[in-house]
């Protein structure tokens, strides 16, 4: 038996399919829309449209952003020769929240994952091989410390290594099997400064 109008839970059923939004949180975020202002709800929805069709990846690390080349790769004060490899752009927001690195990044949308069936030519990693080409110096892969992660770590390094290009891994202090998101920039910052050459 349906409680409310198919409208409502039209929009129930569709914020329940959005990450971490169960039945009763996709209830009280739509009654809350339904409740708002009708210029609030406009502003709500052209923002989520306008990300939508404006955001992209970033030409060079593969970040999302709505311009050509991201604030981090366009910035002169960046050293453009040490790139972090991290699995998502909310891992990149994580290190950067620290505010002691001053490389750049790249970012794969993903890692390695054989019984998903998730290859290497799945993610970014062509992007990151045509990007060594360049005055690259040290690769430091932050992947999440998952059986994914340490594949894609490992896929990585044994791909780099012949380039004579440094690679190194941030240091545990990340627990295993925990997103990089999630972790604390303390904690975040030790395994960067702890990372070990592979």
């Amino acid at each position: 038996m349906d409680y409310y109008s198919n409208q409502i839970t039209q929009l129930m059923e569709e914020l329940g399919k959005l990450p971490g939004i169960g039945p009763k949180s996709a209830g009280r975020l739509a009654f809350h829309i339904i409740n708002m202002p009708q210029d609030q709800v406009k502003k709500l929805s052209d923002t989520i449209i306008n990300a939508k069709e404006n955001v992209h990846y970033c030409k060079e690390c593969c970040t999302l952003t709505d311009q050509e080349i991201c604030p981090i790769c366009a910035s002169t004060k960046r050293d453009h020769s040490t790139i972090m490899v991290v699995e998502n752009t909310r891992d990149l927001i994580a290190y950067e929240k620290t505010g002691k690195y001053e490389g750049v990044y790249h970012v794969l949308h993903g890692a390695i994952s054989p019984m998903l069936g998730i290859g290497p030519d799945d993610i970014r990693l062509k992007e990151l091989i045509a990007r060594l080409q360049g005055d690259v110096k040290e690769l430091i892969i932050a992947t999440n410390s998952s059986l994914e992660g340490e594949t894609t770590a490992m896929y990585i390094s044994k791909l780099v290594k012949p380039t004579g290009i440094k690679v190194s891994k941030i240091a545990s202090g990340v627990p295993v099997g925990g997103d990089l998101e999630y972790i604390d920039e303390v904690t975040l910052l030790r395994a960067l400064e702890g990372r070990t050459e592979i």
